[in-house]
């Protein structure tokens, strides 16, 4: 692995549990929009089980160098340039048949989690899957000792971060057209939960 491209040790101990999650609903899918694609690890990683999978990575400007070299050095045929994205910004004009977002939701503000949403209904094709992994609440409630202690850690970073409620976020998705179909527990006290889009 070249020194320079960034790590993150997460990336590397959840992208077998999220692939199996994903191999499991991805067969029909053909183009991926990852939203918030950080260093590029899980957009190779899937990519590479499936190679029928067109992956479009995405993320805000100062992400696409790091990711250009995770790309770069694996030299998929599935793995277009990454795009930069920022969810409060322009959405790409292109159609998707499925949008991947990992660990982002608790990053960003509320008004960026509901920018993230507005965005996925409108690059989201009819019959599409969206499918978001992280921490959640459930009824308000941390799922977790040690999410209670990530949310102060978010919180002493960047105050109008938070791991989010799964009853709002689903509300988020419905008004969007999207159905819960799968709510997965993970490794770490996290979720990886499966919407898809009402045809």
């Amino acid at each position: 692995m070249s020194a320079d491209k960034p790590f993150t040790p997460s990336c590397e101990r959840n992208q077998g549990p999220i692939l199996e999650v994903l191999q499991r609903h991805f067969g029909d899918t053909r183009c991926v929009l990852e939203v918030g694609s950080g260093t590029g690890q899980h957009a190779v990683h899937f990519a590479a089980a499936m190679p029928d999978v067109s992956w479009q990575a995405s993320d805000r400007a100062d992400h696409l160098p790091g990711i250009a070299l995770w790309l770069d050095e694996a030299a998929l045929a599935n793995t277009p340039p990454a795009i930069e994205l920022d969810v409060d910004g322009r959405w790409p004009d292109a159609m998707f048949d499925a949008v991947f977002t990992a660990n982002s939701l608790h990053i960003m503000g509320w008004p960026q989690v509901e920018a993230f949403f507005a965005g996925v209904g409108a690059v989201l094709e009819p019959g599409g899957l969206l499918v978001v992994y992280g921490p959640f609440n459930v009824g308000g409630e941390f799922t977790s000792e040690s999410n209670r202690a990530f949310e102060q850690w978010l919180k002493d970073r960047d105050p109008v971060s938070g791991i989010r409620d799964i009853e709002a976020v689903d509300a988020l998705a419905r008004g969007i057209g999207l159905v819960r179909v799968e709510d997965n527990a993970m490794p770490a006290n996290n979720r990886c939960i499966v919407w898809q889009r009402t045809a």
